[in-house]
């Protein structure tokens, strides 16, 4: 049997979640960035290295792991790490086993921007998702993005992006920290 051309269009209750899940998602960035913006003077792309790095073995990622773990493009990471070596937040180091990779550090300066932009940035994520949300909600929609990155993190990997790798890592430890805090 010849399977159908057809496209699985959407039904009107699935178009209404799709577009739900659009709108909701992209005016959430926009706050979470504005909010950013506005008590910390960084926008989120900035904040996320800041954070990559300060979660990383001695504040330390070769650029390339940096730019995976950021989903930008080399070039992209490279520019907004310039930026961040302009204000003394990052410094970059030869890579001596690899002349043509550089490493991201995290400067002491860095660490203490994060440090002070980390709270306002916290009471955003707060404010604009968790507060919004009862308890029963949390835990459905984590494990909604849990059954959706259970999908999606196979294909990625199978294209062989590094980015997954990461991402199972940071699962990996977040579900360390929850079996510790329930066993508290």
């Amino acid at each position: 049997m010849a399977e159908s051309t057809e496209p699985r269009w959407l039904d009107a209750d699935e178009r209404r979640v799709w577009l739900a899940w659009i709108f909701a998602t992209r005016l959430l960035w926009e706050e979470l960035e504005r909010d950013l913006q506005r008590d910390a003077a960084m926008p989120f792309s900035y904040y996320e290295i800041l954070v990559m790095l300060s979660e990383s073995p001695d504040r330390t990622l070769r650029m390339s792991e940096l730019a995976d773990a950021t989903q930008s493009s080399r070039s992209r990471a490279s520019h907004a790490v310039a930026r961040l070596e302009e204000l003394g937040w990052v410094e970059r180091r030869t890579c001596n086993e690899d002349r043509r990779g550089s490493y991201a550090v995290l400067t002491p300066a860095g660490f203490v921007a994060l440090a002070a932009a980390a709270p306002s940035h916290v009471e955003s994520v707060r404010q604009h998702l968790f507060d919004q949300l009862s308890r029963e909600q949390q835990v459905q929609l984590r494990d909604i993005c849990d059954t959706l990155l259970d999908h999606l993190l196979p294909i990625v990997s199978s294209r062989g992006d590094a980015k997954t790798q990461l991402i199972e890592r940071a699962r990996a430890r977040l579900d360390a920290t929850s079996e510790q805090l329930a066993a508290t």
